[in-house]
């Protein structure tokens, strides 16, 4: 479809808000978190780094990024080893409830995350003895799996076609023709699950605030937590910055990842 010069504006212009809506914000958070100026004066008077040596200073911002990285890399093996296991399910053999089963396991994500949250902190509260890094660990792997299965049952469609069938064909067992065919067809689409699981992780807060024990606290959290008390509001804008930028790494290293996919998946 070709578009006229008016409509390549029109939607050039409208794409431009869209980012300026998202990102304008994202930059003011990073800017502030070098503003010398504790009311946040803008333009800035000045700019500094005590806020970021404040913010590596303290022994809490310390514990909750302990805490997110633990919880995250637990969520993404959960869901790399759980959507793995889906996808090649619901990818390879047909049988009954095989559409309900994916739609089951893509719902979490789908559904608003206060429901989740909600719904994760009822079962565990009043059926499993309460709040605890496994409800937590628990609530951030509802999604990771989602993510991961996407990926793999992509990959398997797109990549695989006949190939293991044809290995097995030839003598080969299916322990080695998933070790020889395909793991390293899903190399790269599992990786690039996991590294975007690990970000989703990171960064959520709804579901963490439903899910997460007494004590427990991750960075998302001591920000939300920490925003409202004066004397903590430049620190927090300096660890906001650090997890916006902490959580571009992995987003970015999945996209490139996902962009090489055909030549990943080639055997």
């Amino acid at each position: 479809m070709t578009l006229s010069r008016p409509a390549k504006w029109l939607l050039g212009v409208a794409m431009l808000v869209g980012l300026a809506f998202v990102y304008v914000p994202l930059g003011i958070v990073v800017v502030n978190s070098f503003n010398t100026s504790k009311l946040f004066a803008w333009p800035p008077p000045g700019f500094t780094t005590e806020w970021w040596t404040a913010a590596f200073a303290n022994e809490g911002v310390r514990s909750a990024f302990v805490t997110s990285v633990i919880v995250a890399a637990i969520a993404t093996m959960v869901g790399l080893v759980l959507g793995t296991l889906t996808a090649m399910a619901v990818s390879r053999y047909d049988f009954w409830g095989r559409h309900t089963i994916s739609l089951l396991f893509v719902l979490p994500i789908a559904l608003p995350g206060i429901i989740t949250g909600i719904a994760l902190n009822n079962v565990f509260t009043t059926f499993l003895g309460g709040l605890s890094y496994v409800s937590l660990v628990i609530g951030h792997a509802t999604f990771c799996v989602v993510v991961v299965l996407n990926n793999s049952a992509a990959r398997l469609r797109r990549a695989l076609g006949n190939v293991e069938e044809a290995a097995l064909d030839l003598g080969a067992t299916r322990l080695q023709a998933f070790r020889d065919i395909t793991f390293p067809a899903m190399r790269s689409a599992l990786l690039a699950g996991g590294l975007l699981a690990f970000g989703l992780s990171f960064d959520e807060i709804i579901v963490t605030t439903f899910t997460a024990g007494p004590g427990q606290q991750t960075l998302p959290l001591w920000i939300f937590q920490n925003l409202f008390r004066p004397n903590s509001a430049p620190i927090v804008n300096a660890v906001a910055a650090m997890l916006v930028l902490i959580s571009i790494v992995p987003v970015y290293l999945a996209q490139r990842l996902s962009g090489d996919a055909t030549g990943g998946g080639r055997i």
